[in-house]
């Protein structure tokens, strides 16, 4: 059985004031930087991966990937591996910090405008950057998970796609039938069968699919004791599921750092990066 404790406690999310953020004034290049953009009168932290091949003066696609409660944006590079394929598909990866280990999302953590944040970042990354607008994509795990489900809905054409590794659509914020993204954002998530969590994370995406008119499918996963169901939706955007019977709440696919789930038998980087490789925004 794969089992990994579970980050912290899903609570009742609270809520910040928008505020305008300023830009920093770093200089785009290859490597890893340590960058700070202010948002909401704070100082947000934020790791960026800047692949080898990096050009300022080409569009490179965006993933923004979020940490597990309590936890950093280093917690979530370690964990979820996804600079080797940005090394190697030439994409900019940001690891953003939450405030106090976590991201104010559905269910839990802390009280900060992180949906704001997160639209910001793509703002900025996009004009200094020059991440190409048509391909950003936002990942995260738990809490980050979670995250990456409201910012999906009130980030209105922002993210083309979300990746979503344990974690879900659920709290009080999700119960109106309104609640789902104004423009298509297609979703990849992977739950496994031993999560405390695993039936609210189904029910929420039962909801999400019922609101967006979505008819899953069985797909064969090729891998044992792994279930697979592809839904297209009416708004055009697609939400594929994987379910790992033998895991808990953990990254499947992952080698090392919090949460990692080597032995699931798939990996969830692997899977998402090509689901977010076939997603642009739609038009």
């Amino acid at each position: 059985m794969i089992v990994a404790a579970a980050c912290g406690e899903r609570g009742q999310p609270s809520s910040a004031p928008p505020a305008s953020p300023s830009a920093s004034s770093e200089r785009p290049a290859a490597g890893d930087h340590q960058l700070t953009l202010r948002h909401n009168g704070l100082d947000r932290t934020y790791l960026l991966h800047a692949p080898p091949g990096y050009d300022p003066g080409r569009p490179s696609a965006l993933v923004i990937a979020l940490h597990f409660y309590p936890g950093l944006g280093s917690s979530m590079r370690e964990l979820a591996g996804l600079d080797a394929r940005a090394d190697t598909d030439n994409v900019l990866v940001a690891y953003p910090d939450g405030r106090g280990g976590g991201f104010n999302a559905l269910i839990c953590c802390g009280s900060e405008d992180d949906v704001g944040f997160l639209k910001a970042l793509t703002d900025h990354l996009v004009q200094t950057w020059h991440a190409d607008p048509n391909r950003v994509f936002l990942t995260g795990i738990s809490n980050g998970g979670d995250m990456s489900f409201r910012a999906a809905v009130e980030s209105t054409g922002t993210f083309a796609a979300i990746g979503v590794v344990s974690g879900g659509y659920s709290g009080n914020l999700t119960t109106a039938d309104s609640y789902v993204p104004k423009s298509p954002v297609s979703v990849i998530t992977f739950i496994g069968g031993q999560d405390r969590y695993a039936s609210t994370f189904q029910a929420g995406l039962q909801t999400w699919q019922q609101r967006l008119n979505c008819r899953p499918s069985p797909k064969a996963s090729g891998v044992p004791g792994v279930t697979h169901t592809v839904a297209g939706c009416a708004d055009g955007s697609e939400v594929s599921v994987y379910t790992i019977a033998d895991m808990g709440h953990s990254w499947p696919g992952a080698t090392s750092g919090q949460l990692a789930a080597s032995s699931a038998g798939l990996s969830a980087t692997d899977l998402m990066w090509e689901f977010f490789a076939a997603h642009p925004r739609k038009a």
